[in-house]
């Protein structure tokens, strides 16, 4: 008696997991579509890009070639938001560190000595990290005039030959 219960409640788990697949597929066909073509990668990059506009809408932008231009004149301090150890690992030579969440950093030096005016570049790892923004968000937040985010990341900067430093 009892495996015929179990052997019954076998088949509720199936015709069940039968049905959230069936809902599941139905639901998201268009990814599926997508998925199957190649094309979902580059499908959510544009997705991510476009929630990117709406959620940092007020954090200015710089590619690789302008932010190398901005380090080459000296005159903007560059501002690394990847955790601690992948800065001390390797970061663009002469920019400090300061990871989402390190707020508290702020109120200490060289935050604390750092002129409101002075022009902020910041990066983080890759192009798909979001770091930068929050971080360059927060910096304005607190009235830093002129911050500007590097969306291209501390891979493509490293990539293309540019002068890296290490703490190691």
């Amino acid at each position: 008696m009892k495996k015929s219960v179990w052997v019954g409640d076998l088949a509720w788990a199936g015709y069940l997991l039968v049905l959230a697949v069936f809902f599941g597929l139905v639901q998201h066909w268009p990814m599926v579509c997508l998925a199957w073509r190649g094309e979902l990668p580059a499908y959510l990059a544009k997705v991510r890009e476009s929630r990117r506009l709406v959620r940092f809408q007020g954090v200015k932008t710089v590619n690789l070639a302008q932010a190398l231009a901005l380090y080459e004149k000296g005159q903007a301090l560059f501002v690394d938001a990847r955790e601690p150890d992948e800065y001390a690992e390797l970061h663009i030579k002469g920019a400090i560190n300061l990871p989402p969440g390190d707020w508290e950093a702020l109120d200490k030096p060289p935050w604390t000595e750092i002129p409101k005016d002075r022009p902020l570049v910041v990066y983080c790892g890759s192009k798909a990290c979001d770091n930068a923004l929050k971080v360059a968000e927060k910096l304005q937040a607190l009235g830093f005039a002129r911050v500007e985010a590097y969306l291209g990341g501390f891979r493509s900067w490293d990539e293309a030959g540019y002068p890296v430093d290490t703490l190691l």
